[in-house]
Order: C-alpha cells, then sequence, then structure tokens
C-alpha cells in the first residue's frame, strides 16, 4: 500500500549483544564502541548491510537510519560510504531506488542540540528517548539505585526534544519517536504539542495512543508544552499533564 519502511542499520553494543558477533569488553559499553561507531569502524560488515540495503530499495519505500550519531561527521562518513555503495552496485547492473531516505537516531544530546545542521543533510530524525534520557541524564535506567533519574517529562528532555523538531521543521524535515516514551499517555499530549511528526509505538498501545491523539486540539496541546517548557521540574510536568486530562 505504499508505506515506508525503515531500517536501522546495525545497532548493538551497551545493552544489545549478538551470540555470533563478539564485541570488546570495554569499561562502559554504553559510552563506547557501538552502533554507527562499530560500523565505521568494520567497514567490511558495514558495506555488507548497505549493499543489501540498496538492494532492497527497489520493492518499496525504504528509508535507512544511522543509530547512535553524535557528531555530523559521523552521518557524513556513514552516507559516504552508502554513496560509494550505490555507485559499485549500479557499475555492476544492479538497480537502486533513487528516492531514498536517510535519516538519523536522536539518542545523543549533542545530535539534538546540532538538529539544525543535521536537517540540512539529512532526511528525516527519529528521536529514541531510551538513550536520550539516559545520556542527559547521566543515569543508567538498568540500574535501580538511579532509576529515579529517568525522567520522560524533566524539562530538560523537553528541551532537547524540541530543540530537534525545531531544527527539522526549519528545514522541512520529519521527525519521528522511539522508545518508551512514545506511548506514555502522559507524554502523548505534550509531544503533539511540541510539533512531533510520528509515533512509533508497540502494538498494544495504538488504540490508546490514538485516542489521546484524535481528542486533542492543536493549540490546546501546543499551549500545554509551552507550559511544559517554563516549569522546572518532572513533578511540576507531571502534575500539568494530570491537570489536563482531569479537566
Amino acid at each position: 500500500d505504499g508505506k515506508q519502511v525503515i531500517i536501522r542499520t546495525l545497532d548493538i553494543g551497551g545493552d544489545k549483544k549478538l551470540d555470533y558477533f563478539e564485541l570488546p569488553e570495554e569499561l562502559n559499553p554504553f559510552l563506547g564502541f557501538r552502533a554507527v561507531r562499530l560500523c565505521l569502524g568494520k567497514p567490511e560488515i558495514f558495506r555488507t548491510q548497505l549493499r543489501a540495503l540498496l538492494r532492497a530499495s527497489v520493492h518499496g519505500r525504504l528509508g535507512i537510519m544511522f543509530p547512535m550519531i553524535a557528531t555530523l561527521q559521523e552521518f557524513r562518513d556513514a552516507k559516504a560510504l552508502l554513496d560509494e555503495e550505490r555507485t559499485n552496485l549500479l557499475a555492476e547492473g544492479h538497480k537502486v531506488n533513487d528516492n531514498l531516505e536517510v535519516g538519523i537516531m536522536v539518542e545523543i544530546p549533542a545530535a539534538a542540540v546540532l538538529a539544525d545542521k543535521f536537517a540540512q543533510e539529512v532526511d528525516f530524525f527519529s528521536i529514541g528517548t531510551n538513550d536520550l534520557i539516559q545520556y542527559t541524564m547521566a543515569a543508567d535506567r538498568m540500574n535501580q539505585q538511579v532509576s529515579y533519574l529517568y525522567q520522560e517529562l524533566n524539562p530538560s528532555i523537553l528541551k532537547l526534544i524540541k530543540m530537534t523538531i525545531d531544527g527539522a521543521h526549519k528545514y522541512g524535515k520529519w521527525v519521528g519517536m522511539c522508545g518508551e516514551m512514545a506511548a506514555d499517555p502522559m507524554a502523548v499530549p505534550v509531544l503533539l504539542g511540541l510539533g512531533l511528526d510520528e509515533f512509533s509505538v508497540s502494538a498494544t498501545s495504538i488504540l490508546q495512543t490514538r485516542k489521546i491523539i484524535r481528542e486533542a486540539t492543536l493549540p490546546e496541546m501546543q499551549e500545554l508544552a509551552q507550559k511544559a517548557l517554563e516549569m522546572g521540574t518532572r513533578d511540576e510536568v507531571a502534575a500539568l499533564v494530570e491537570a489536563h486530562f482531569n479537566k
């Protein structure tokens, strides 16, 4: 039916491991050799995946997304390998979709802060809230002792999301979100007001998320989001959203 499929390139490291691929031992794997960093460090593996994606692109609307991008140069390096493999495939006589969209995951605060620069070169953004919150709050979300810092509605997180959306929309690019926050009923109204274009949620969350979106009015959500950005704590934002639902 013409719907787009977006595939994230190899995203291992941290808490994501493969039985058949040995990762190096690191003192802090969440901040180490993972995701696109690993792919750029092992281009022979990366090129194989990129070739497969490019060849698959002729069968439908395919988007390619690079995870864990921290700098514009990382995106350029990954995109350069993609372009090289596109050229190689065409020279070999293979067909490749000319309208392939290429985007990035916004999981690192540095990418959110420079979203307006990225937006001049990428086709779309997907905000990965699980890691974005973890890196912004400097708290391991798997560690129960600091789990209280994993705050989706913390104003600092909302401001990073707003920066990403504003930077993208300035250049006509769309922004999606994956991660637990996209399906959180408390967060959905605020995200709507911030201008989020696409919510990626699990099948069990679709009906509830759709209901919240359908019952919302954009001006009201924009006002709610603006008030949330002016709050100082997660609890203040939560109280604001609860008051909205209780009206």
